[in-house]
């Protein structure tokens, strides 16, 4: 996908870069809402009497764990939007798309699902609960967990069933809003789900067994989630709009019907909460992807919050049996229940599960987020990083600023399978030698083939610069880079923070110097 030019690169101006279709801001959401998860589990077991809400005003919120699942479904379908919208709506191809979704999702859910049996036979399994059986782990490895009704060796998991099922889902969506509209679309789902909802207040069984057991809200919040995504492509003129007080105008109202009826009222109807709460979270994210309010997204692009969304999928995947087994294996009959317990909690679990899921990620989830194959993960395992070397030292001219670094030409096949967990899918056409035959005028380097050159890599007109950060710059314009110009939020370049960088990339020529 090209990044658009002249008039439309100043009318789409995302002030974040993307990369694999996640933008930077989204991942700070990311990483809270999966804390927020956390809290809740924690919360359940300090103060027990879910639904009735005994715990002091400063942690009330965190009884409502569920609004955390509902930011991630609108997440979800705002992320996966993205570029289809910037591709006029063209999906790709299904087997492109489902297989990208399995490789993302499956490895880290499947070693999840294993650490979560294990836990439960061999160390504290949740007293009251059936123990999970080998039923249970071919339903749940299937994602069909909330259609047959067997033990849970993870009650965080009934979400990823559902999302993968959206997935499924989610061509149609895509298809909508190419032949169609937003309007439509969105009403295409909403509508059904709506009048399920109506059928079960009016107490009907069948309708309220059902949105028990399917949870179809999520759906429609999906969709709002990729109705947002268009936000993206919009003109300068929508892209404009505040959105930062749109989601306000949607959320007070939500929140303080909230506060007013009490968490029995508000949990007993979460399916009308959550339809309520979708669109303010969609024009959050729209916000969010425009700039804007300026302080949230300093604060969402913090180091610590991008780190923790890089993980967050293993975090909501991992951290449940491990707040079950410091509770009831060393909290119980210890410390009393309430704000103690509470805090105390807090203290361990919070950080224990947060490394964990970390640790957990850098084996099961990362991997799987920047290779593509299984022949790019071997590669990056037998081609360690080696800091502090280079094959071939030289001195060059990297814009303007002189450094020693290195000319390693290398395939463009390998550049590609190097940069493609930051980057979108570009042909190869994209990834031109200079109309001199030579990539930039770096010493060593074959026409087409990239060179580095200190901590930049350069591939003809593209400049990445190599090192915690990853800094893609106004130069790009035109190169197939899944970023478009901020020039409408004033910013010249974006800064993306790859921790894991020195693991991503395989090739020890991208340390020199260090």
């Amino acid at each position: 996908m090209e990044l658009p030019t002249g008039t439309r690169a100043q009318a789409a101006a995302p002030a974040v870069a993307a990369t694999r279709s996640r933008l930077i801001g989204l991942d700070g959401i990311r990483g809270l809402a999966a804390l927020f998860v956390v809290t809740n589990h924690i919360f359940l077991r300090a103060f027990p009497g879910y639904p009735a809400d005994h715990a002091p005003w400063w942690a009330s919120p965190f009884i409502y764990g569920r609004f955390a699942v509902v930011v991630f479904i609108v997440l979800s379908g705002f992320s996966l939007a993205l570029s289809p919208a910037r591709a006029g709506w063209q999906l790709g191809g299904l087997a492109k798309f489902a297989r990208r979704r399995a490789w993302r999702i499956l490895p880290p859910y499947w070693a999840a699902l294993v650490f979560s049996v294990l836990m439960t036979w061999f160390v504290v399994a949740q007293p009251g609960w059936p123990i999970p059986n080998a039923q249970s782990v071919a339903v749940n490895g299937l994602l069909v967990q909330d259609v047959f009704g067997v033990p849970s060796p993870n009650r965080a998991f009934w979400s990823i069933a559902i999302e993968a099922q959206l997935y499924v889902a989610f061509p149609l969506l895509i298809l909508a809003m190419r032949r169609l509209n937003a309007v439509v679309m969105l009403t295409c789902v909403a509508a059904p789900v709506c009048a399920l909802g109506i059928c079960s207040a009016l107490r009907v069984r069948t309708a309220t067994a059902l949105i028990n057991q399917y949870t179809p809200d999520l759906a429609v919040l999906f969709a709002v989630g990729v109705l947002a995504g268009a936000i993206v492509t919009a003109t300068d003129r929508r892209r404009a709009w505040p959105w930062h007080w749109f989601a306000l105008a949607f959320a007070v109202p939500v929140f303080v019907l909230i506060a007013w009826q009490g968490s029995i009222w508000t949990i007993d109807n979460f399916f009308w909460v959550d339809l309520a709460l979708g669109p303010a979270i969609g024009c959050l994210l729209a916000a969010v992807t425009t700039a804007r309010p300026r302080p949230l997204v300093r604060a969402l692009e913090t180091r610590p919050l991008r780190r923790l969304g890089s993980f967050s999928y293993s975090l909501y995947l991992t951290h449940a049996p491990i707040v079950i087994a410091v509770y009831y294996g060393f909290m119980v009959g210890r410390v009393p229940r309430g704000v103690p317990m509470f805090l105390v909690l807090c203290v361990i679990v919070l950080p224990l599960t947060v490394l964990f899921a970390r640790l957990f990620a850098a084996v099961f989830e990362l991997p799987f987020q920047r290779q593509r194959g299984w022949g790019a993960i071997r590669d990056a395992v037998r081609l360690p990083t080696r800091r502090g070397r280079s094959e071939l030292a030289t001195v060059v001219d990297a814009g303007g600023e002189r450094s020693i670094g290195v000319s390693a030409p290398r395939p463009v096949e390998d550049v590609e399978q190097i940069i493609a967990p930051y980057l979108e899918d570009a042909p190869r056409s994209t990834l031109p030698a200079t109309s001199s035959g030579q990539t930039d005028g770096l010493p060593g380097a074959a026409p087409g083939r990239p060179s580095v050159c200190g901590r930049k890599l350069r591939v003809a007109q593209l400049s990445v610069v190599v090192g915690r950060r990853l800094r893609l710059t106004r130069t790009d314009v035109g190169v197939a880079v899944p970023l478009v110009e901020a020039s409408r939020a004033g910013v010249t370049a974006v800064d993306v923070d790859l921790d894991q960088l020195d693991a991503a990339l395989p090739y020890g020529v991208f340390h020199a110097g260090e």
